[in-house]
C-alpha cells in the first residue's frame, strides 16, 4: 500500500456538495467531449468472451476477472480491462465515417491494481474512439486531438470555478508536448515516473508521446499492449510512436497526474511489427487481429479519460476514494480518516 497525505488537508466541498459536483461533472464533461470530437454515445459491455482478443491486456501481466457462463457450456467470459479494441469493432459495425466517432461509459475491475491515492480496483472512464483515414496517421493529428481534449478539460475547470469560487484554476493555457525520449535525455538518472513529475511541475500540463516501445536506454517509459496503440511507427521528429498520455501537475498530491491515455491505433503493419517485438505473433490468429489484418476494422484514434480522475483533480481531492465507491485496505481507510480524508 502506498499513500500520500497532503499537509493540513481539508476537502474543498462538504459531502453533499461533493456529490452534486461529481454529478455535474459526469453529466457535462462527456457532452462537451462529444461536441468537440463529433462523437455519439453507445452502450458498452462490462465483459467479453475470452479467447477472442477483444479484451485488453494492458501491460501484459494483469489478470482479468473471469467467470464461466452456465448457459453457454461454461464458456469463459472476462470483465473488461478497457475497451480499446471493442470500440474499433463498434466503429466498423456501425459504419461510422472518418471524422466521427463514439464514446461510452467504461467500467472495469482491475484486481491486480496497486492501491494508492489515484489507483482503485474499480475503474471508470469515458472511452472514446474516432474513425480516421490513412493521412491522419501522423504526429500532428495526434497532437491536434490531444489539444482539443485538453481544451475541454480546461473549460470544465473554469466551470467548477464559476460554481465554487474557492477552487482556483491552475491549468496552463496550453499543453506542452514532449517525447519520452526527450524526457530520458533531460533526466537520465530519474525513473520514468520521476521524469513525468519534473516535466509536469515545470509546464503544468504535458502530453508524453511514445509510450510502449523501448527507449535509447533499452527500457520502456511505460507498458502498452502491442495490439491497440501504435507505439512503434517512426515520427517526423526521428522518434517512434503515435500515442501518449495527458499528464497534469497535481497541486494537492504535488506529483504528476495521469488523466488520459490515448493514441492512434495500430494498422496492419504496426500490429505485426509490435506483435513480433513483444514475441506474441500467435495473437494474429485471434478474431480481432484477423479482422484487422483483413481490413474489416477501420483505422482509428481513441483513448480513455478517467471519470473519477477528472473529478478528483477538478475538485482538488487527495484520494480517488473521495469521489468513487470502492474497496480499500483497512489501514488506508484509518490513516486517511486521521488526516481528514474520508473514503466512500
Amino acid at each position: 500500500m502506498s499513500l500520500y497525505i497532503p499537509k493540513d488537508y481539508r476537502a474543498t466541498l462538504m459531502p453533499e456538495m461533493m456529490e452534486q459536483a461529481i454529478t455535474i461533472l459526469k453529466d457535462e464533461f462527456p457532452q462537451a467531449l462529444a461536441t468537440e470530437l463529433d462523437l455519439r454515445r453507445v452502450t458498452a459491455p462490462l465483459f467479453v468472451l475470452s479467447g477472442t482478443g477483444i479484451n485488453d491486456d494492458l501491460n501484459g501481466t494483469e489478470r482479468a476477472v473471469s467467470f464461466a457462463i452456465k448457459d453457454m457450456g461454461d464458456r469463459k467470459a472476462e470483465v473488461v480491462h478497457s475497451l480499446a479494441k471493442w470500440k474499433r469493432l463498434k466503429l466498423g459495425l456501425s459504419k461510422i465515417p472518418a471524422g466521427y466517432g463514439i464514446y461510452t461509459d467504461m467500467n472495469a475491475i482491475r484486481a491486480d491494481e496497486q492501491l494508492d491515492n489515484t489507483h482503485s480496483i474499480y475503474v471508470d472512464q469515458w472511452d472514446w474512439e474516432r474513425t480516421i483515414t490513412e493521412k491522419d496517421r501522423n504526429l500532428d493529428f495526434l497532437k491536434e486531438i490531444a489539444s482539443r481534449i485538453y481544451e475541454v478539460v480546461k473549460r470544465m475547470e473554469l466551470q467548477v470555478y464559476a460554481r465554487y469560487r474557492h477552487i482556483i484554476p491552475v491549468l496552463p493555457d496550453t499543453i506542452t508536448f514532449i517525447h519520452s525520449e526527450d524526457l530520458l535525455k533531460e533526466y537520465p538518472d530519474l525513473s520514468p515516473r520521476e521524469r513525468e513529475t519534473e516535466a509536469a511541475r515545470r509546464y503544468g500540463a504535458i502530453f508524453v508521446i511514445g509510450i510502449g516501445g523501448r527507449l535509447a536506454d533499452g527500457e520502456k517509459h511505460d507498458g502498452r499492449a502491442p495490439d491497440y496503440d501504435d507505439w512503434s511507427t517512426p515520427s517526423k521528429e526521428g522518434y517512434q510512436g503515435l500515442n501518449g498520455d495527458i499528464i497534469l501537475w497535481n497541486p494537492i498530491l504535488e506529483n504528476a497526474y495521469e488523466l488520459s491515455s490515448m493514441g492512434i491505433r495500430v494498422d496492419k503493419t504496426a500490429l505485426m511489427r509490435q506483435l513480433a517485438l513483444e514475441g506474441c505473433q500467435e495473437r494474429a490468429e485471434l478474431m480481432f487481429h484477423k479482422m484487422l489484418l483483413e481490413d474489416r476494422i477501420p483505422l482509428s484514434i481513441g483513448g480513455g479519460i478517467g471519470q473519477s480522475r477528472l473529478c478528483m483533480f477538478l475538485l482538488r481531492c487527495a484520494h480517488i476514494g473521495e469521489v468513487q465507491a470502492s474497496i480499500w485496505p483497512e489501514e488506508m481507510i484509518e490513516k486517511c480518516m486521521q488526516n481528514n480524508i474520508y473514503l466512500k
